[in-house]
């Protein structure tokens, strides 16, 4: 049996479940899959640890905590202006930001209304079956320089119904003469006389 150890290790693998279930039961199975989900679990939390922590880093970079303490009413005007300052840059980018949004989902918009259009434009026209001759494919792909000629009919062999319909009246016409000159002792003479010849 598998260890618990060794589940965490083909877990941090990423083995598949399906290569597992040939390996272990379904008991194991279960374990496995319960200690997967503590894995994600943890590593989900860990990763809204770090972006509360890079939220943090950032705010301290573009807003820097503010110390008015001890700071004289010329002071606190310049820090205000300062502030107001960096408020309207601020302002700025976000409206150019929001401004290249509106535009690209426009163009999105423009190009699947075109798209639409297109596909109304050209209707599907409805297909049906049709016969081509090994010519028309071998000109097709030869191109129209190339004049082949491929008749496929050429090589069988012709049979006609009239020729067939006269074989079988001969046919049925001798079984019938062979029954009548059979039948009797001349028939059974010449049974006699045919057997003994084959026999020499």
């Amino acid at each position: 049996m598998l260890k618990v150890s060794n589940l965490q290790h083909l877990a941090h693998n990423n083995i598949s479940l399906r290569r597992i279930d040939q390996i272990i039961t379904f008991t194991w199975c279960l374990v496995f899959q319960s200690l997967m989900v503590a894995k994600a679990k943890e590593e989900l939390e860990q990763e809204i640890v770090e972006k509360d922590e890079q939220k943090a880093k950032f705010l301290e970079e573009k807003a820097p905590p503010i110390r008015t303490g001890g700071l004289s009413l010329a002071e606190l005007r310049i820090l205000c202006e300062e502030l107001h300052a960096r408020i309207d840059v601020v302002d700025e980018e976000r409206y150019d930001i929001e401004a290249k949004v509106l535009h690209n989902t426009r163009e999105i918009k423009d190009l699947n209304i075109k798209v639409l259009d297109l596909r109304g434009k050209f209707k599907r026209p409805n297909l049906r079956r049709v016969r081509v001759s090994a010519d028309a494919i071998l000109r097709s792909l030869l191109g129209s320089k190339h004049k082949v000629s491929l008749d496929l009919r050429a090589n069988l062999k012709s049979v006609k119904k009239e020729d067939t319909e006269k074989e079988k009246t001969a046919e049925v016409s001798d079984w019938r003469k062979n029954v009548e000159a059979m039948s009797g002792m001349e028939g059974r003479k010449k049974m006699f006389d045919a057997a003994k010849g084959q026999n020499q």
